[in-house]
């Protein structure tokens, strides 16, 4: 009787990753994925690569905020500073800037630097008279004589701080109550003393045929105000923000009025949505300035306040504290939701949070370079530095800064972080570079997809370390005990190096690589051997 041959097979199993996947801090991240890592990127994906190292480009003493328009702006203390000269006072804190043509507007001090012009102000204004120096009476506009319609303040000079066409709130009339208005400035005097409006704007005495002036016996406050918005952006030439419920656009071109509705194409507008909650940010984007709830997301549709329409959706906002994570990359604007990192362009926003397992974010601010998204995001685990490639779709840990500012200029990201260093994050310009980062990879469980006990004999990998670079490979099994050093590893040009290892039997293990320096992994290869189901101890 014949039998069947025997098959000769030594049970022993290679697997080679040369595809390394980004950060996972996912129980069922795959080979190749990253549990955990510090300072690597996605520049060389698919390879495995340590981040360039960032140059220094400033120091401020007290942080406040970072911008860019047509040069880096920020806060320093009670200092605004534009190209690093200080330009005006402000007061200590964080600040929220926005760029508007050739003006930075700086919240919530409601103050505006025009780098065209050189000059620093304050977008309000006001002006509190004497006890009995305001006269309201007759007078002229537009070289006509006018009933009713000036406004005169004895020793003043509105041209240094007003303007035609500014609404004006009048407080303080007691005479005549009705007078406390916000009319529209029309013209103001030669000499300054004056406002005046339109005809029949103000109460005075005397008889309808035959009005007469009248001094207010005590004192009376001309202004022009700005609301107090907790977050601002800027779109088709308006200042927009939010506080509270309600939405604010600036007068057309003009981020110091909120108050004139003059039935034109360039007045103010506002609205309130209506919905539960408190909004939590604002930007423009795909030529709409979009607003965010934490569970809605509204957009203001139309070319003027006449055919202005809020449009609004239930769907994933931006979280409580995360207004300043709102950031353009790829074209598709990325923030931090309640459920984590989402991705929006236009319709149903989409959960790019996924990696991050079961860590939600509490706070942060972002910033791009125009392909990535950085985060600087706060959780329970503390502040972490997160790079997101729109590319490529991958997620990679950089460090542990708490950054308070992201801006662009010459082509680079800049970063200002609380200790008031201001980094570029491609290494670029001017400054020193930073010392050569520390970084760490530690890969997901390597299963080689059996639930059996298996054995590992022989660990291959290929990288290239530069001048001066170290790194150490590590091991664990089981996920218990300590990471065992398996080698430590020299600069020597792009090669394979061996890794020995005491072969045991172990459901799974995991390779930790840290160094110091840059370095680049091509490709892991290992070698194992089959097991049973039985115990590995």
């Amino acid at each position: 009787m014949r039998l069947p041959s025997m098959k000769n097979a030594d049970g022993i199993g290679k697997s080679q990753q040369v595809q390394f996947g980004g950060y996972d801090h996912r129980l069922s991240a795959q080979d190749g994925a990253l549990w955990d890592m510090r300072n690597l990127t996605g520049d060389q994906h698919p390879l495995l690569a340590v981040r360039g190292r960032r140059r220094k480009a400033g120091q401020l003493a007290r942080p406040g905020g970072l911008g860019s328009l047509n040069g880096l702006y920020w806060a320093d203390g009670t200092g605004f500073y534009y190209r690093g000269v200080r330009k005006g006072t402000v007061t200590a804190g964080r600040k929220l800037f926005a760029g508007m043509g050739s003006r930075v507007i700086i919240f919530p001090d409601k103050a505006v630097y025009d780098t065209a012009q050189d000059t620093f102000r304050s977008l309000e204004a006001r002006l509190t008279s004497a006890a009995g120096a305001t006269i309201f009476g007759n007078g002229t506009l537009y070289e006509e004589a006018a009933e009713r319609n000036t406004l005169t303040v004895r020793g003043a000079d509105f041209r240094t701080d007003f303007s035609p066409g500014d609404a004006v709130t009048i407080s303080g009339c007691t005479r005549h109550p009705a007078n406390n208005k916000t009319p529209i400035i029309r013209e103001i005097s030669a000499d300054g003393q004056s406002l005046r409006f339109y005809e029949n704007v103000f109460e005075t005495e005397g008889t309808e045929e035959a009005p007469q002036d009248y001094t207010e016996p005590g004192a009376v406050t001309i202004a022009r105000t700005v609301p107090d918005l907790d977050w601002i952006c800027v779109n088709d030439n308006r200042l927009w923000g939010c506080k509270g419920d309600t939405i604010y656009g600036s007068k057309l071109g003009d981020p110091t009025n909120f108050n004139v509705f003059d039935g034109l194409a360039s007045d103010s507008y506002s609205v309130a949505s209506g919905s539960a909650g408190d909004f939590t940010g604002c930007c423009s984007y795909l030529g709409y300035p979009c607003f965010f709830k934490a569970d809605r997301i509204f957009k203001v549709y139309g070319s003027k306040p006449s055919n202005y329409e809020l449009m609004g959706s239930a769907t994933m906002g931006v979280a409580s504290g995360c207004g300043g994570t709102l950031a353009v990359a790829g074209e598709v604007l990325f923030y931090v939701s309640p459920a984590g990192p989402a991705a929006y362009s236009g319709g149903i926003p989409s959960n790019v949070s996924e990696v991050f397992g079961g860590e939600r974010f509490t706070g942060g601010i972002a910033g791009s370079d125009g392909r990535k998204y950085y985060l600087s995001a706060q959780s329970a685990q503390g502040w972490n530095l997160f790079v997101y490639d729109s590319l490529r779709g991958l997620w990679h840990r950089e460090d542990e800064t708490e950054a308070l500012g992201f801006a662009m200029e010459d082509g680079g990201l800049h970063m200002l972080n609380t200790a008031g260093e201001i980094w570029r994050a491609d290494g670029g310009g001017d400054g020193s570079l930073e010392d050569p980062p520390e970084w760490l990879a530690e890969f997901g469980d390597f299963t080689e997809g059996s639930p059996d006990a298996k054995g590992y004999g022989k660990l291959q990998i290929r990288l290239e370390l530069e001048e001066g670079a170290q790194a150490c490979a590590w091991l664990r099994y089981d996920s218990r005990g300590e990471w065992e050093l398996v080698r430590e590893l020299s600069a020597d040009g792009k090669r394979s190096y061996l890794l020995p290892i005491v072969p045991r039997r172990a459901d799974h293990y995991r390779l930790r690589l840290t160094g110091r320096g840059g370095c680049v992994v091509y490709s892991l290869a290992r070698q194992y051997y089959g097991g049973s189901e039985l115990r590995t101890f």
